[in-house]
């Protein structure tokens, strides 16, 4: 017997991004400089007065025990003071809203919470894996939405509704887009809102970028529709927007039985995040919040030095509105091979690592996710590599070409 003869393990298709990450640390092994744009990991620092709060709560062994499933109370406090003064929304910290352990964990355990076999959820596609698999694993049939670029979500969202059997029980939302960096507006959201409302459908809208924006327009939040709160909740996220990925530090915030239902779930999975690391949250969101900004004037910054980096060495890619990522079409010549043969090939031949925009779903296919997690002089650096890269290309591909000849 093997692990892919457990039900739930052979829902789950292989790992798109492992390929390139063997190549990666094969590469390294090798003494080779390899400038990592693939993997969403803030290379920036957690703001110091977040750590000397960590620092100072875990120095109080009162603090060492069992937490809060739900997440400690001046937490949620904290939180709902945030969505007060970012969205003009009230939150009830006791009812609406619960603390998470990352906004990925937030959405796998709701999905245990509400999910029965057969459901069918309505996931967009290209989109973050745990959005479609974190249902899969729950038991669900889960209908793709394709969202290449310029498709129309609310055609595509009515068509899946009404040639899906059962009817939908939920549909995940996540702007700004991981991977695509699409945003939307609060229009979107009210049409979004209008349709599910009137078929009972579920609404879970994932903000985790809410703060990386660099148009002077702040993405909305879904909950800023008055009758969002009857159908909908919403995942926040203290890993991009205060770089504390490694915290663990997530949120849900919304409709009272949703919330309800994955409070229960996760009061028999796990006694929440170490109580020094929810105070230490508590204080990120209490406390001055010019690190937001400095952030996104360097996620910005170095934004800027790729794209128009990029377009020099001859490849055109368009400039994100927000998150942390750009969605890169294929350079047209390496188009036929797809994004997986490409990701490999950047890796081989110019020492960039990427994120095949296939790993994604099968609409991301004709694209790679660049992440800005290195700093500028080294984004300059993989613009000079790619450059060669581009230079060479001919070269490339007809070795590349050669190669699958001969495998075949």
């Amino acid at each position: 017997m093997s692990s892919n003869d457990f039900y739930r393990i052979r829902r789950l298709p292989p790992y798109l991004f492992a390929e390139v990450n063997q190549m990666k640390a094969a590469a390294r092994a090798r003494g080779e400089d390899i400038i990592d744009l693939g993997m969403g990991n803030p290379d920036l620092p957690t703001p110091q007065h977040i750590v000397d709060k960590l620092k100072e709560t875990v120095d109080n062994p009162t603090t060492h025990g069992y937490s809060i499933s739900k997440g400690i109370p001046g937490l949620r406090k904290a939180l709902a003071a945030y969505y007060k003064r970012r969205f003009s929304v009230d939150v009830d910290p006791e009812t609406e809203a619960i603390v998470t352990m990352g906004s990925k964990e937030g959405l796998a355990n709701l999905a245990q919470a509400i999910t029965a076999p057969g459901d069918v959820i309505i996931s967009p596609n290209p989109s973050y894996p745990i959005h479609p698999y974190g249902f899969m694993i729950a038991g669900a049939s889960v209908r793709h939405l394709p969202m290449a670029p310029g498709a129309n979500f609310m055609r595509e969202l009515s068509r899946a509704v009404q040639h899906s059997v059962p009817t939908p029980s939920a549909v995940i939302l996540n702007y700004p887009s991981n991977p695509t960096a699409e945003v939307v507006d609060l229009d979107f959201y009210r049409e979004v809102v209008d349709f599910c409302h009137a078929r009972g459908i579920w609404i879970l809208s994932d903000l985790a970028y809410a703060e990386i924006y660099f148009d002077d327009v702040p993405p909305p939040s879904i909950l800023q529709i008055d009758k969002a709160w009857d159908c909908a909740v919403e995942f926040t996220s203290m890993s991009k927007t205060y770089s504390m990925a490694g915290w663990r530090v997530g949120f849900a915030v919304g409709n009272k039985t949703l919330i309800s239902a994955l409070t229960r779930v996760k009061s028999y999975l796990d006694y929440g995040a170490f109580t020094p690391v929810q105070v230490a949250a508590t204080a990120a969101l209490n406390g001055p919040q010019d690190c937001i900004e400095e952030n996104r004037r360097t996620y910005k910054a170095r934004r800027d030095v790729l794209i128009s980096g990029l377009a020099a060495a001859g490849w055109d890619v368009p400039s994100p509105k927000a998150t942390m990522f750009a969605w890169a079409p294929l350079p047209e010549d390496f188009r036929e091979m797809g994004s997986m043969e490409f990701a490999k090939l950047l890796l081989q031949h110019a020492k960039v690592a990427v994120a095949p925009g296939v790993g994604f779903g099968e609409y991301g296919e004709g694209f790679v996710r660049i992440a800005l997690v290195e700093n500028e002089h080294r984004l300059r650096q993989a613009i000079r590599n790619i450059k060669k890269f581009m230079a060479n290309k001919d070269s490339i591909i007809a070795d590349w070409t050669a190669a699958q000849v001969s495998k075949n």
